[in-house]
């Protein structure tokens, strides 16, 4: 069963993990999970800054297919569901920055660009002698399927949690900020990202860490 840890002490636990990679002179990849809103992102991006040059966040986001790619394939009603990724090509990157040597050029990894809602090839820079990189994404614990092979790239993955009405209300207005009318973000949020929420949520187990998040974004 995994340990529970606050937010409060997760930029603690980050260090301890990067102060390994210094003392072995290894990369570290550290992994963090969860539902849709909840609020794996803003923790990831909270360690990312907290850490500095000595570390490095290459979200699973990035590798959403192209909504033009989704209508081809009959799915983008479904976007966001384990196979509107590239997760094969996801685990590929993961295998580049685990075995990148000091000497290597940096790896160019994708983002995905919330106001187009569309992913963006080459957007981050990972150089070779970071020691820490922080991946983030909502299947990085599936136990089936392409991604089955992400646990094994990690040293660690935590598994972020959160009160699920708190959850809901953050995905709702997040699709409103981005521009879905009340009705359509509403129904976006207990559709599609509900089905997601209940695939991600039986993978906690698998996790090393629970991270309890209880403020708002």
């Amino acid at each position: 069963m995994p340990t529970e840890l606050s937010a409060e002490r997760a930029v603690d636990a980050a260090r301890t993990l990067l102060d390994e990679a210094l003392r072995s002179g290894s990369r570290r990849m550290l992994g963090i999970a969860g539902a849709p809103g909840a609020g794996k992102s803003t923790l990831a991006e909270r360690l990312a800054e907290q850490l500095g040059t000595q570390a490095v966040l290459v979200p699973m986001d990035g590798f959403h297919l192209a909504d033009v790619a989704l209508a081809r394939l009959g799915r983008l009603a479904r976007k966001g569901a384990p196979d509107t990724f590239d997760a094969g090509g996801y685990v590929a990157l993961l295998q580049r920055l685990r075995t990148a040597r000091p000497q290597d050029a940096p790896v160019w990894a994708p983002m995905f660009e919330r106001e187009l809602e569309q992913p963006l090839a080459g957007a981050i820079e990972v150089r070779a002698e970071v020691p820490l990189v922080i991946t983030e994404g909502n299947y990085l614990l599936l136990e089936d399927g392409p991604f089955a092979q992400v646990r094994t790239m990690l040293d660690a993955c935590w598994f972020v949690e959160v009160p699920e009405e708190l959850r809901r209300e953050r995905l709702i207005a997040r699709h409103e900020r981005f521009g879905k009318p009340p009705r359509a973000a509403r129904d976006w949020a207990l559709g599609p990202d509900e089905d997601n929420a209940r695939l991600v949520a039986a993978t906690r187990d698998r996790a090393d860490v629970v991270v309890g998040v209880s403020s708002a974004r």
